[in-house]
């Protein structure tokens, strides 16, 4: 494997630094319905799945019920928060350009929100027509389910063997093993928390990187190492 067929980046905590964002709106929300809740506490527990997903573990956990408006509450405040304040991650522009292959997205948001996300961010250009989210799969069914990643592989012609996702989340990468495929954990967003990095590698990451100056040393590596094993 001298080079991967496809590179695969989550687009939230690793393209953008959103994140961090979305955490603290659905931690003044869920706190506010009777469940209190950091955004510290979101982003190592529950980062990489869905509002849905996070009301639906915490009702299972505490047992506590909530209202289902808080799904359109979320989604309203959490766009109307990232068109002001999203930022793309330092170095990430130069990262994309230097990928030497076929890349795409595979996001749990909506595409309407990795899009406008994009745009803000002058991300679109690099990933416009290579965008799967989850959420429009002919499943629907979210990460940690596999099959964005095996969407995305089957579009793209690639062998998931030899595809690589770059992932911030224990989520992610649990639905990018499911589908075959290797995974580079990332830790350079706002939502980073210490062990995130020892998280990631123990839900399957070969590696971590927290800069994204090192991934084009790091892609070259993995992929001589699997060519040698």
């Amino acid at each position: 494997m001298p080079q991967p067929d496809l590179v695969i980046f989550d687009c939230d905590g690793v393209l953008v630094d959103s994140e961090i964002i979305a955490a603290r709106v659905e931690a003044d929300l869920l706190t506010a319905a009777g469940f209190e809740i950091s955004p510290e506490e979101i982003s190592e527990n529950y980062a990489g799945l869905t509002f849905k997903d996070i009301m639906l573990r915490i009702e299972e956990q505490a047992k506590i019920p909530f209202q289902i408006s808080l799904l359109d509450q979320a989604e309203e405040l959490v766009d109307r928060r990232l068109k002001n304040e999203v930022r793309a991650i330092e170095g990430v522009h130069q990262a994309v350009a230097s990928v030497p292959v076929n890349y795409c997205i595979c996001s749990n948001s909506r595409t309407e929100r990795i899009e406008f996300m994009l745009e803000k961010t002058q991300l679109l250009p690099f990933f416009k027509g290579r965008i799967f989210s989850a959420l429009e799969t002919p499943t629907g069914k979210p990460k940690p389910a596999p099959d964005v990643f095996l969407l995305a592989a089957e579009k793209l012609n690639a062998n998931p063997a030899n595809t690589f996702v770059i992932e911030d989340s224990v989520h992610g990468i649990t639905g990018a093993r499911a589908a075959g495929m290797r995974v580079i954990g990332f830790t350079g967003a706002s939502h980073s928390y210490p062990s995130h990095a020892d998280a990631l590698t123990e839900a399957g990451a070969e590696t971590v990187i927290r800069r994204w100056a090192d991934l084009p040393g790091v892609l070259a590596a993995l992929s001589e190492w699997s060519e040698n094993a």
